[in-house]
C-alpha cells in the first residue's frame, strides 16, 4: 500500500469515527411504530352480522341464527390479499351491534349460537391460521359500542369489554394492530331496553386501562383511534391524507369519537407532542359491509391509483376494505379490481432509474463519506445523506448519465431520527436548463409525486427548510407506464359528448357509425355537438408505445335538449337531473300513490321503449321496483299505460334497467311509481331516456 492510499484510508476511518450522526428530534417514532410503517399497504375486512342483515350498522338486536355463511374461506381472503402485495388483514371482530366472530365466553351473542358449523366455528382462528399460513400479519377490530349489551354506558360494561379484549389478544397469536372505532354511544337494543345511551367518551371507557391491557399482552401491537395512541384516523373515508401530513400530533388534545379540529387529523401538527402517524381506511366499494346492489360499484383501477399515490404516496398507511358477502368469501369482482391495482403499482415500480446514479450535494454533514450524497440511491434504507446541524437549507443533486424519461419520484426521510422537512423542490436538468417539477411542503417516510413525462439527464432536490438538519435515506426515480383503461363516454342534456379519460398523457380515438375504432379514426380533442342518434366508440392510445386500451361504447337516442321535467311538490333534486348525462344526480321523492315522473320530449317521436337508471345515492336512494309506464300526444289523454311491471331484481343490482313494447308515437312520456324498492320510501331517478331506434 503506498503512503497516499494509507493516508487516504486513514482519513476516511477518523471521519467515521469521529462524524456524529444527527441528534433525534424531541419526538420519534416508537419501534413498534417503524414496524408498522413498514406494512405501509394492507387490508381490512368488514364481515359481520351486518353482511347478514344488509345494514352497515346494526341495531344489536338481531339473532345469531341470521349469521350462516354457505362457503366461508378464510384462505381466499389471505389468498387473496398475498397475491395484491397486503400485508396483513384486520378483521371486524366484533362491530357495534355486539355480535362476536369468536365463541366468546362471556356472551351467547356469537357465532357459538349460529347456524354456522353448528355453533362450532371461530372466525377469527380461522383467519389467524390463514394470515400464518399465507405470511400475513393479524389486525384486530373491536368496537368498544355494544348496542348488544344491557349494561352498556354502566361500570358493569367495561369488564366484559376488557375480558373480550383479553380473550383477542390471548388465543389468536400476535396481532400487530388493535383498531378501537370513534363510534361510541347511541340508539340500541340494549338487552331489551330499546333506548339512547350516551357516554363520555373521554372517561367511560378508561383508556388508559385499556392501552395497558393491549400493551401487557401484545407488546409489539400498535393502537389506532382518532387519538392513537399509536396511528391516529386521517379525517376521512375517501382514501386520502393532506400533501403535508406531519406523522406528529398533540395526542393528549384527541380522544376518539371527540377531535376539536379535523384538520388535526388531516396533517398532523408538525410541532405535535407524540409521534402518531395517520392511517387512510377506505373501502373499495362505497359500504363497508358487503351489498349485492354494489357489485357493480367497485371502485375503478384510476380511483385505487389516486386513493394509494393520495395515502402511501403522502406520508400515510393504507388500509383498503373487503366487504366479504353472505358466502363468506371476497367477491369475485373486488378480487379481480384489487389483482389490478398491485399489476399496475407493479409497473409503475419497476426500474428505478436512480439506482447507483451518481448523486453530488452541495453540504455534507463535516465532509463525512459516512453521510455522503450516494446513500440516497444506494438501496439501502438504513443509510442516509445529511447536512451540518446548523444548515436545514440544501441540495443532492442525481446525475443520469444521460437523458433519462420519467414521471414518478419517490422519496424518503430516516425517520428515525424525526420527520424533519417543511419545504422541498424537484427540478429537472432540460435542455441545459433547470426547470421546476414540484414545490411542495412535508416528505416524512415516504411521498410520491406524480406528474406528466419529464426527459431530463439530471434531477435536484432542494431542501429549502427543514426543522433540523434533513436526514433524506431514499430517493427513487420511474417511468409508469400510460394507464390504459377504456375512455368515458357521456352526453350532457344539451346533446354535447364528452370523452374523457384518466391519463392525460393518452390520446383517445372514437366513431360515431358503431365500428371498432383505431389510431385513424377521429381523434378527440374537444367536446363536441351531436343532437341525433349515434354508437360512439372510443379507444385510448399510447401514442409511443403503441398500446391501446379496450373499447368504450354508449349507444345515444334523440338528444333530451328540448326536454322538461314536471315538477311537482315534494320532488327533490333539480328537474334536469334525470337527464344531464351525470349518474350522481337524482330527482326523487318520498313515495305515493301519485308518485309520477313527466317529461316533455318537445316534438312527436315513435317511441320503442325506454331506460330507466335508479338514484344511485348511497344513503337511502330513490329506486322504483313496480311501475307503469304511459305516453300521451297532448299530454292530457294518456290511455292504458304501454309497459308496466317490475324491474327485477332492481334492490340488490340498481344499474340500467331497459324495457321495449311496440312503437307508439307521441310527445309525453309520464314514469308511474306503484311502489319503491327499499323500505325507506323513496323513489327516483338518475337517469332516464327513451328508444327510438
Amino acid at each position: 500500500m503506498t503512503k497516499s492510499v494509507f493516508i487516504l484510508c486513514l482519513m476516511f476511518v477518523i471521519s467515521c469515527k469521529n462524524t456524529e450522526p444527527p441528534k433525534p428530534l424531541s419526538t420519534i417514532p416508537s419501534e413498534r411504530q417503524m414496524k408498522w410503517h413498514e406494512m405501509e399497504f394492507y387490508a381490512f375486512v368488514h364481515f359481520n352480522m351486518n353482511t347478514f342483515s344488509n345494514m352497515e350498522w346494526g341495531l344489536g338486536s338481531e339473532s345469531p341464527q341470521l349469521f350462516n355463511p354457505t362457503e366461508l374461506d378464510c384462505r381466499q381472503w389471505a389468498r387473496v390479499c398475498k397475491e395484491a402485495g397486503l400485508k396483513g388483514i384486520i378483521i371486524t371482530a366484533k362491530h357495534h351491534d355486539g355480535f362476536c366472530l369468536w365463541p366468546s365466553v362471556y356472551t351467547e351473542h356469537s357465532v357459538k349460537n349460529s347456524p354456522w358449523k353448528n355453533g362450532q366455528g371461530d372466525v377469527v382462528k380461522e383467519l389467524a391460521e390463514a394470515c400464518k399460513e399465507y405470511g400475513l400479519k393479524l389486525g384486530i377490530y373491536i368496537s368498544p359500542w355494544d348496542r348488544n349489551h344491557a349494561d352498556y354506558g354502566k361500570p358493569e360494561y367495561l369488564e366484559y369489554f376488557k375480558n373480550q379484549l383479553r380473550e383477542l389478544l390471548t388465543n389468536y397469536g400476535e396481532i400487530y394492530e388493535v383498531w378501537f372505532d370513534g363510534a361510541n354511544g347511541g340508539t340500541g337494543w340494549y338487552g331489551g331496553a330499546n333506548e339512547n345511551r350516551k357516554i363520555d367518551n373521554r372517561t367511560y371507557y378508561e383508556w388508559e386501562t385499556i392501552h395497558k391491557i393491549v400493551r401487557e399482552l401484545q407488546p409489539n401491537a400498535c393502537m389506532f383511534s382518532d387519538a392513537g395512541p399509536d396511528i391516529r384516523w386521517v379525517g376521512n373515508e375517501e382514501g386520502w391524507a393532506r400533501e403535508t401530513n406531519w406523522c406528529m400530533l398533540n395526542r393528549d388534545s384527541v380522544m376518539p369519537g371527540n377531535v376539536p379540529e379535523i384538520e388535526w387529523l388531516r396533517s398532523g401538527q408538525e410541532n405535535g407532542s407524540h409521534w402518531v402517524p395517520a392511517e387512510v381506511d377506505v373501502s373499495i366499494r362505497p359500504g363497508w359491509y358487503y351489498h349485492p346492489y354494489e357489485d357493480h360499484k367497485i371502485k375503478t383501477l384510476p380511483q385505487l391509483l389516486d386513493i394509494y399515490y393520495n395515502s402511501v404516496g403522502r406520508n400515510a398507511s393504507l388500509l383498503i376494505n373487503f366487504p366479504v358477502d353472505k358466502r363468506g368469501l371476497i367477491h369475485e369482482n373486488d378480487a379481480q379490481r384489487i389483482i389490478e391495482l398491485a399489476e399496475a403499482l407493479k409497473m409503475d415500480f419497476a426500474k428505478d432509474l436512480a439506482f447507483n446514479k451518481k448523486v453530488n450535494a452541495s453540504e455534507t454533514r463535516e465532509n463525512s463519506k459516512k453521510y455522503k450524497a450516494g446513500n440516497i440511491t444506494d438501496g439501502n434504507p438504513k443509510t442516509y445523506w445529511t447536512t451540518d446541524d446548523e444548515i436545514v437549507s440544501a441540495s443532492v443533486t442525481i446525475d443520469f448519465g444521460q437523458p433519462a424519461e420519467f414521471n414518478r419520484i419517490l422519496l424518503q426521510e430516516y425517520i428515525p431520527l424525526g420527520q424533519r422537512v417543511k419545504q422541498f423542490s424537484v427540478e429537472a436538468y432540460i435542455n441545459m436548463e433547470w426547470k421546476p417539477i414540484a414545490n411542495q411542503t412535508t416528505i416524512g417516510r415516504k411521498r410520491i409525486l406524480r406528474f406528466q413525462n419529464v426527459t431530463a439527464s439530471k434531477l435536484r432536490l432542494t431542501i429549502e427548510d427543514a426543522k433540523a438538519s434533513p436526514v433524506i435515506s431514499n430517493i427513487e426515480v420511474y417511468k409508469a407506464p400510460k394507464v390504459l383503461v377504456a375512455p368515458e363516454i357521456t352526453r350532457n342534456k344539451e346533446g354535447v359528448i364528452t370523452i374523457s379519460n384518466f391519463d392525460a398523457g393518452l390520446d383517445i380515438f372514437y366513431t360515431v357509425n358503431g365500428n371498432a375504432p383505431d389510431a385513424y379514426s377521429l381523434k378527440y380533442t374537444e367536446p363536441f355537438d351531436l343532437q341525433g342518434k349515434a354508437e360512439i366508440k372510443a379507444i385510448a392510445v399510447d401514442s409511443i408505445t403503441g398500446q391501446k386500451s379496450e373499447i368504450a361504447q354508449k349507444y345515444f337516442d334523440k338528444s333530451a335538449v328540448k326536454w322538461k321535467f314536471k315538477i311537482r311538490p315534494g320532488i327533490e333534486g333539480n328537474e334536469v337531473y334525470a337527464f344531464d348525462g351525470d349518474v350522481n344526480t337524482s330527482v326523487k321523492e318520498k313515495f305515493d300513490t301519485s308518485s309520477i315522473f313527466e317529461i316533455d320530449l318537445g316534438e312527436i317521436l315513435e317511441i320503442r321503449g325506454f331506460s330507466y337508471l335508479p338514484d344511485q345515492e348511497r344513503w337511502n336512494p330513490g329506486v322504483i321496483f313496480n311501475y307503469e309506464f304511459y305516453i300521451s300526444l297532448d299530454g292530457v289523454n294518456w290511455g292504458n299505460p304501454v309497459s308496466s311491471g317490475e324491474f327485477a331484481n332492481i334492490q340488490n343490482s340498481p344499474v340500467w334497467q331497459k324495457k321495449m313494447f311496440e312503437p307508439v308515437k307521441g310527445r309525453f312520456v309520464k314514469l308511474k311509481a306503484l311502489s319503491p324498492a327499499y323500505e325507506n320510501g323513496y323513489v327516483g331517478i338518475a337517469e332516464f331516456d327513451i328508444i327510438t331506434r
